[in-house]
């Protein structure tokens, strides 16, 4: 799989990576064998970089990627996120930052967390001050870049002043396209972006089911594109962008990440799926070519994303 740089930091990884929340929460139940087999044929087929967080069943989501992962470790680049508290709050401050990555380095069992993220800004805490304490495991060797997640462009550049910023992680998909306001800043200080939920938390999978399909956890009981007035509208984008696809060869999901890796040479997504088959089927749009036609095509039938937003 071709490469592709994040940031001006020396960070290289696979054009398309791995987003690991599913392993642990928030689209049902999982199955620890499955998901152990999907992220091995995710490295198989030649991804590098794999995306957990504290928060995905608080430990238990990096200790099972630890455990995928080991046999090849000095082979790929694994990031993790702090910030959030149990209740869903919000907590940069600098003693649980330091709680946080002394822990997620044990859960994941290694040395050095490669990309390390803060999940979402803390309004309690300034910026510089949680980007001091990041530096501080970059200074001792534990870790290796840092990220941003959901940031805006404010917080980017008071982030990107104390240390550099290799990173921006945000939602972005043809249903989500909020973030390319952003893009200017980022190719102004030389950021990279991983694209979370590439495929619309599943709207975008060729897979896409009523409310009622989902188990009562799953977190798409919440999002305003299955709500009833908004699922019919956003169903019929779908149609449309699942014949464009077909005309190609190819699957919707196919066609959703090939159009986010043609949107900038500095976007990595970050498809997750605990089914080895769906993992190897969304990985073979590293070599889906869309054409200038097939982009305004896309352009022309979801303009404005998907209906009813993201969240």
């Amino acid at each position: 799989m071709d490469k592709r740089t994040l940031g001006k930091q020396g960070l290289t990884v696979s054009a398309l990576g791995y987003g690991a929340m599913g392993t642990a929460m928030g689209y049902g139940p999982a199955d620890e064998t499955e998901s152990i087999a999907a992220i091995g044929k995710a490295h198989d087929l030649g991804v590098t970089m794999f995306d957990t967080a504290e928060m995905y069943g608080w430990g238990e989501g990096e200790k099972l990627l630890g455990r995928a992962l080991a046999p090849v470790r000095d082979d790929v680049v694994i990031a993790t996120k702090f910030g959030f508290t149990r209740s869903f709050g919000f907590d940069s401050r600098p003693e649980h930052i330091r709680e946080v990555v002394d822990t997620s380095l044990r859960n994941l069992g290694v040395d050095t967390i490669d990309v390390l993220y803060q999940h979402r800004p803390d309004p309690a805490v300034p910026i510089e001050d949680v980007i001091g304490t990041m530096k501080e495991f970059v200074d001792a060797g534990k870790v290796k870049y840092l990220g941003l997640s959901e940031a805006d462009e404010a917080t980017i550049r008071a982030a990107h002043a104390v240390h550099p910023i290799s990173v921006l992680q945000t939602e972005y998909s043809i249903f989500a396209r909020e973030v390319e306001s952003l893009f200017p800043v980022l190719e102004e200080l030389g950021i990279g972006f991983v694209a979370y939920s590439p495929l619309a938390r599943g709207f975008l999978s060729g897979a896409v089911a009523f409310r009622e399909y989902y188990d009562a956890n799953d977190f798409r009981q919440h999002i305003p594109w299955w709500a009833p007035e908004n699922f019919g509208a956003n169903v019929a984008i779908v149609d449309e962008l699942t014949k464009l696809a077909r005309g190609k060869g190819a699957t919707l999901a196919q066609l959703s990440l090939a159009w986010l890796l043609a949107r900038q040479d500095y976007i990595v997504p970050i498809p997750g799926s605990r089914n080895p088959s769906r993992v190897e089927q969304n990985i073979a749009a590293a070599d889906l070519v869309l054409t200038d036609e097939d982009l305004a095509a896309i352009d022309r039938i979801a303009p404005n994303g998907g209906i009813g937003g993201r969240m």
